[in-house]
């Protein structure tokens, strides 16, 4: 390394990602950060996985979630605050660090709002594809707010679904929900409950957000064949799923150290039964055996999907000629010399002597 190397730190705006992603097309970024995260958890043996550290308060989460290869080293730092909408700001925010594990050096700084949504909905897609039924053509959604666009384009993208049923227990969300679909050129229709918008359905995704124990699904809503991809469960305290749900079939999972923390099945005994969705994924565990089976996705969102959100996202700007950088760290002649770096370095020593 030569003298006074400059350390290169990528940058991705909020509004940068959005660009890129409008230049690309949301539905091929959907599938693009798909086939990155299966390609990932295909080599699960290769990452030092750890659960996400949290900080828990009365209003929300604080938490890092970090992971590393031989080779990169990210983690993502992101909240979880389901009442921010009083003060006009989103229940979750994010950013992320993409780093050389060679050298520590930070290669990419980018936000991570608006990629979590791409992201948590492509691994949706990707638990579904190797989970439900093939035959799925109509889900519902129940939870329409930040993420249902995402969740729906996911799933008609990479899935096929043609038609969605919407439930909230905000009205305007659903308003919300139904406009954007409806601009996508999606069908949907909207239910007065729970029950009635999962009737009839292969596929029931849940995306709420209060942090409570909640049993927004109980097994008596549950149909033969169904698949249920719970994705608001997230943190400990806060369900979404009746434990008797689970008990219907077979319940699946990213890195299960962290969804006994915090998915639905921190309900259940530490001896019930879950399978790693990366099994799957590599042939080493069966999914769904019979087109009757139910299948659960305990989806509590997990550091590998960041990674790999990070990957495509710093692939897409290299793509696309994007090369916003910061300056993060000192550019230093002599790299022992940190303190030379103070342009007023040679007044401090100056008054020093002075004094």
């Amino acid at each position: 390394m030569s003298a006074n190397h400059r350390i290169q730190t990528r940058f991705l705006s909020a509004e940068s990602a959005a660009r890129m992603i409008q230049r690309k097309g949301l539905a091929v970024c959907l599938e693009g950060m798909a086939d990155y995260i299966v390609d990932d958890f295909l080599r699960w043996q290769d990452f030092e996985k750890t659960p996400r550290v949290a900080n828990h308060s009365h209003d929300g989460v604080i938490e890092l979630m970090p992971i590393s290869d031989h080779s990169l080293y990210s983690f993502k730092y992101v909240n979880g605050h389901p009442k921010n909408f009083r003060f006009g700001m989103s229940t979750v925010m994010a950013f992320g660090v993409l780093a050389d594990v060679g050298t520590g050096a930070p290669t990419l700084v980018s936000e991570l709002t608006l990629t979590t949504a791409l992201r948590t909905a492509a691994m949706s897609a990707v638990a579904a594809r190797a989970l439900a039924s093939p035959n799925s053509r109509r889900m519902a959604l129940i939870g329409n707010g930040a993420q249902s666009e995402f969740q729906a384009l996911a799933f008609h993208r990479l899935l096929g679904i043609e038609e969605f049923h919407l439930y909230d227990t905000d009205p305007a969300a659903t308003d919300k929900l139904l406009a954007n679909l409806a601009a996508l050129g999606l069908k949907a229709r909207r239910f007065d409950s729970t029950r009635d918008a999962v009737r009839g359905c292969d596929i029931v995704t849940t995306v709420t957000a209060d942090k409570t124990n909640a049993t927004i699904l109980t097994p008596d809503m549950i149909e033969p064949g169904m698949h249920i991809n719970g994705v608001g469960g997230d943190c400990p305290g806060k369900t979404e799923l009746h434990r008797g749900v689970l008990d219907m079939g077979k319940v699946f999972v990213e890195y299960e150290p962290q969804t006994r923390i915090e998915g639905d099945i921190q309900q259940m005994p530490a001896e019930f039964a879950v399978v790693e969705l990366w099994k799957v994924l590599a042939g080493q565990a069966a999914g769904r055996s019979a087109d009757s089976d139910v299948t659960v996705f305990d989806s509590v969102g997990f550091a590998l999907e960041d990674y790999s959100a990070l990957r495509f996202m710093r692939d897409l700007a290299i793509e696309l000629g994007v090369e916003d950088e910061i300056s993060l760290i000192p550019a230093l002649p002599d790299p022992k010399n940190l303190f030379g770096f103070i342009p007023a370095a040679d007044e401090v020593r100056v008054l020093s002597r002075a004094a």
